[in-house]
């Protein structure tokens, strides 16, 4: 008899249990996705997840002649096509675009994390083998369609930033800082790439991005975190969560910045020579938390990743604690909104789309997979004042959309954005597998 009653005991709790999950999950948004963006943003309560929320966009890709939305008075039209999973792109001197065909290496370990992530990046489009090239685009004619492509190089490890400085074009692949000897106007490099810095591997955030500072002499290679929280330990995150700063010369670096849970879009701001970058907060306290932001980078800084965000909130989750840093962790510039994914970043000095557009930075967001409803899936437009920081009351202002159909799938998802030779701005869509050209009308 006693075993009887523990037995249904034990399934009265297990469907409590099963009803306090089902009320919980997935978790919705209680403030709308504009409300977590600007310098001021609602920072709402956490609403730690055991199981996460789950909401992905499916990626079904662009259909006959469907095509992104643009704001009033632009355009917007295929630059090249059929490529694939392309993520980062980089203007050479002559006008010529590089961009980085890549994706995650293959990922390491099982269990219930490894399965949802296997999920997410199949749904997202993002299971695929990287093809792990470069690839050159050439519009000779200037019509706005690259007529010309080539295999740059071929034979890289997950690549995606690249730059140039003194006649090297320096690649940052998931596991390393490599150069070649660059010719302009060549369309192949044949020649073995060149080490010049290990990076640390593996973990969620392979991508790897690098710029030239404003000094044409040392260089920032972003590497994001390994995991969430550091749920791993920190050991795992050594070299990681940061940008660092790199001497090429010497083969040289040093931590520049610190705290910075996954930083993939890097740019030096023009008006101050000032790098900047957009960051990817983290998963599992809710729809509403953390705000992916942009932000100026300084020597020293620290964002306060994992223990804190925007500038000094606790994650209880994070153990040990560190409450020697909750005074020093800097807060942001600018709050892009929960979860929006922002990768790409490019200020407009460059760019030729008109005076609403002048003056500011462009910002990719790949789409989030941790908010219902989803945020991101677009291009946005951060104004910025006269001193070289966001305007006071700026929200961010949608430039490129559509890429989310009506049923919600994913046409495509857009990741870099740069300016073209002509000031029109070049947004990659991995998932789309295409380059957009948007220009002023």
């Amino acid at each position: 008899m006693r075993k009887h009653i523990l037995i249904v005991l034990g399934l009265i709790l297990l469907v409590i249990a099963g009803g306090v999950v089902y009320l919980a999950w997935p978790d919705t948004a209680k403030l709308p996705a504009d409300a977590v963006t600007g310098k001021r943003p609602q920072i709402a309560a956490p609403r730690e997840q055991v199981i996460p929320t789950v909401d992905v966009a499916k990626v079904v890709g662009w259909q006959g002649a469907a095509r992104p939305t643009v704001a009033a008075g632009l355009q917007v039209q295929p630059f090249a096509t059929g490529l694939d999973h392309p993520r980062w792109m980089y203007r050479l001197p002559n006008g010529d675009v590089l961009v980085a065909e890549t994706n995650s290496p293959p990922r390491e370990g099982g269990g219930i994390t490894g399965f949802v992530m296997k999920i997410l990046m199949g749904r997202a489009g993002a299971g695929t083998p990287s093809a792990n090239r470069i690839t050159l685009l050439r519009d000779a004619n200037g019509d706005g369609v690259a007529e010309t492509r080539s295999a740059f190089m071929t034979g890289l490890n997950s690549p995606f930033g690249m730059t140039l400085l003194d006649g090297q074009l320096y690649i940052a692949n998931t596991d390393a800082l490599v150069r070649v000897p660059y010719v302009e106007g060549a369309t192949k490099i044949t020649a073995k790439p060149e080490l010049v810095i290990k990076l640390n591997p593996g973990g969620n955030h392979w991508a790897r991005n690098v710029v030239t500072a404003a000094d044409g002499k040392t260089l920032y290679v972003s590497v994001g975190s390994s995991s969430n929280i550091a749920e791993n330990g920190m050991a795992a995150e050594k070299y990681r969560a940061n940008i660092l700063q790199v001497w090429p010369v010497d083969k040289n670096w040093r931590i520049y910045a610190a705290g910075l849970r996954n930083p993939v879009g890097m740019a030096i701001n023009p008006a101050s020579g000032q790098l900047w970058t957009v960051v990817n907060e983290r998963d599992q306290l809710g729809s509403d938390l953390a705000p992916d932001y942009l932000t100026q980078i300084e020597f020293g800084d620290h964002f306060g990743w994992p223990w804190y965000y925007w500038g000094g909130y606790p994650d209880a989750r994070v153990e040990p604690k560190n409450p020697a840093l909750q005074e020093y962790s800097k807060r942001p510039d600018f709050a892009l909104g929960a979860h929006v994914a922002a990768l790409g970043l490019t200020f407009a000095n460059e760019t030729r789309l008109g005076a609403r557009f002048a003056g500011g930075a462009f910002v990719g967001e790949h789409g989030s997979w941790n908010r219902k409803p989803v945020s991101g899936y677009k291009v946005v437009y951060v104004p910025f004042a006269a001193g070289g920081f966001p305007a006071a009351n700026a929200k961010p202002v949608e430039v490129v959309g559509g890429f989310l159909d009506k049923d919600g799938n994913a046409q495509g998802r857009p990741v870099g954005v740069i300016a073209d030779r002509t000031g029109a701005l070049l947004v990659a869509d991995d998932v789309g597998n295409r380059i957009w050209r948007v220009s002023a009308r």
